[in-house]
């Protein structure tokens, strides 16, 4: 065989820091996307910045964080010690460069590699750091990593702190929205696990009294909790747990050194198999994990000396050590869950009473479904070997590194001819479909039974491998992606009900979407526009003049997969589907999908009114 192409010195590259950040972003804040999921690169900028801030807070210095993100930017502004005003330059241009690297300072921190707030500036087209201390400050200005200016240290009566302000660079973040309910979890998540810390976003407060017992309040309604929260606190770790009455699966929140790991790691292994450990010895009986672990609601955090994480972007732990002299990770938590969770059983009878009887629920539901599960599997294995139900992508197909399961995407679609063209444009490595037959289902105020007795939720299930718990999850995007009409809105609105129902934390973990493609698609011979509402429609027609060709597309089958690819690729339209914090998913559910039709019609209509107004104005 022979090579065409010579291969020298000229084709050697050495790229310097802000090159290979711009070129290589994926490699330091993950995807990139919009800002329409919570793990979008937009939000890593804001975390890398506000990790510095938030390491100040643990060290004693500064109790509050002032955010504002507005359509000029992000600023985050603390009142920690301030950056070395000697160094401001360097810490946020120079890799490897910071002050956690000595250990004296920083014990156990988050941003340990001295990238975070380089890629912060290579990835923003305007940066911005001001440091003050010891009555001075110095102010430093970049663009896309390039240093523009560099203000001499002056003379100033501001309180000590660092002020970071940003632009993410659109060139990068194409069409980015910073989203409110995103940026909110976020700090509230900080705020729970630095209790004493008040962040200020936009003017509004966020502060937390009782560390992770608030956060599974705020997250569920108390109501619908078996027992009271169970609240541990030791020296480098916490956890609160409770169990659900109304809930299936198991739902985690877990966190090492302030970061939320949302895919888990060593530490949250080690909490599942300790409680299941303890539960036995306490009750002297061998009770099955899974029974043990049903319905379970719980948070966990702890401390870890340089912990290691499993990519840049630190949402897995991969430490096996605590550090500072203490034992293993699986140890440490072994055994203050042993002694801790113990000990309060003992001082709590009532509540080993109701979590007993819950077990003993768990087991005898198990055993009653036991051979519909079984049957389940069978037709689950059956169906992805023999028809084309799941087409699914490479990335779950053992032909790409699984760290790619960040990026890889399940589309729920119905009808041949719309799943056809999914499947014929998406992106085989990450894009995976999954092709519904007619209507689902209405499940709501069923059992746990119908998903394994019904073939559409069973297969679903069973392609999502979340039967247990959604730390399994094989997708990390799960997209309804259903005609815009009446039919496509239904079957919308009964798969939202199916994951409400039996899966809520695939909600609350932000992995759920619908997909927004084109109504119209209005052309002329030299430029073709795609409009997402009458509006858009009208604005197109407007710019094209000369009596354009305008196409209404009555149903995703009848966009061609050439066509397609704009809409799944680069320019994919995600709407989030969200939980409102003042609505129960139990109201929602039996107000929307409960047999109160006369209360929905009412509803209907006097909504619609509203909006036959608001168009007349």
């Amino acid at each position: 065989m022979s090579v065409s192409s010579n291969y020298t010195e000229d084709n050697i590259r050495s790229l310097d820091w802000k090159e290979h950040i711009r070129m290589r972003p994926g490699m330091y804040i993950g995807k990139l996307g919009d800002g329409s999921s919570p793990d979008d690169g937009i939000y890593i900028l804001l975390k890398e910045v506000l990790d510095n801030s938030i390491d100040e807070f643990v060290m004693g210095a500064g109790k509050t964080i002032e955010i504002s993100i507005s359509e000029s930017g992000v600023s985050v502004r603390d009142y920690g010690r301030g950056i070395p005003l000697g160094k401001v330059v360097d810490v946020v241009s120079k890799m490897n460069t910071g002050g956690k690297y000595d250990s004296r300072a920083f014990k156990k921190s988050v941003g340990l590699n001295g990238v975070g707030t380089k890629a912060v500036n290579a990835l923003s087209s305007s940066f911005k750091v001001e440091s003050c201390r010891d009555g001075k400050v110095k102010s430093v200005f970049f663009e896309k990593g390039n240093l523009t200016f560099d203000n001499d240290i002056e003379e100033s009566s501001k309180r000590k702190g660092t002020k970071v302000t940003f632009i993410p660079d659109d060139l990068i973040f194409k069409k980015y929205k910073y989203r409110a309910e995103y940026v909110s979890k976020m700090l509230k998540y900080y705020v729970y696990l630095n209790p004493g810390l008040t962040i200020v976003f936009n003017g509004e407060k966020y502060i937390s009294k009782n560390g992770l017992k608030d956060l599974l309040e705020d997250n569920n309604d108390v109501d619908k909790l078996l027992y009271p929260i169970i609240h541990l606190k030791g020296n480098d770790i916490e956890i609160a747990l409770t169990h659900s009455k109304v809930q299936y699966s198991e739902e985690y929140y877990s966190f090492v050194n302030g970061q939320h790991t949302t895919q888990g790691g060593t530490h949250q292994s080690a909490f599942r198999e300790a409680l299941v450990k303890v539960v036995r010895d306490f009750y002297g009986k061998p009770y099955d994990a899974s029974d043990i672990r049903k319905s379970i609601i719980s948070a966990v955090s702890i401390k870890v000396m340089e912990p290691v994480f499993e990519s840049q972007t630190k949402t897995k732990l991969g430490s096996t050590e605590m550090g500072g002299g203490l034992p293993t990770v699986r140890s440490y938590i072994n055994d203050f869950i042993g002694k801790y969770l113990d000990n309060y059983l003992h001082k709590n009878p009532k509540t080993a009473e109701e979590i007993q009887k819950k077990i003993i629920r768990a087991e005898k539901e198990r055993k009653e479904l036991s051979g519909i599960r079984k049957l389940a599997r069978e037709r689950a294995k059956k169906s992805n070997l023999h028809n084309k139900k799941l087409r699914d992508c490479r990335v779950h197909l053992g032909d790409m590194n699984k760290e790619n399961r960040l990026d890889s995407t399940l589309f729920i679609t119905e009808g041949d001819s719309a799943s056809g063209s999914i499947t014929k444009s998406r992106n085989v490595n990450t894009q995976a479909v999954f092709s519904l037959r007619g209507k689902p289902l209405n499940c709501y105020s069923m059992t746990k039974k119908i998903v394994y007795e019904n073939e559409e939720f069973n297969l679903l299930q069973a392609a999502l491998n979340i039967e247990e718990s959604i730390e399994y999850l094989r997708y990390n995007n799960i997209v309804i992606a259903t005609d815009a009409d009446v039919d496509g809105m239904h079957i919308r609105l009964l798969l939202i009900t199916f994951f409400l129902q039996f899966f809520p934390e695939l909600i609350k973990e932000g992995h759920l979407y619908i997909l927004q493609t084109p109504l119209f698609r209005v052309r002329n011979k030299k430029e073709t526009i795609y409009c997402y509402s009458e509006n858009e429609r009208i604005d197109a027609v407007n710019k094209l003049g000369s009596k354009p060709e305008i196409t209404r597309f009555k149903g995703l089958g009848e966009i061609s997969p050439n066509e397609f690819k704009h809409f799944i690729g680069e320019s994919i339209k995600l709407d989030p589907v969200m939980l409102d914090e003042n609505f129960s998913i139990d109201e929602l559910l039996s107000f929307y999908m409960g047999k109160n039709t006369p209360d929905r019609q009412k509803f209907i209509i006097d909504n619609l009114k509203v909006e036959l107004d608001r168009i007349d104005s």
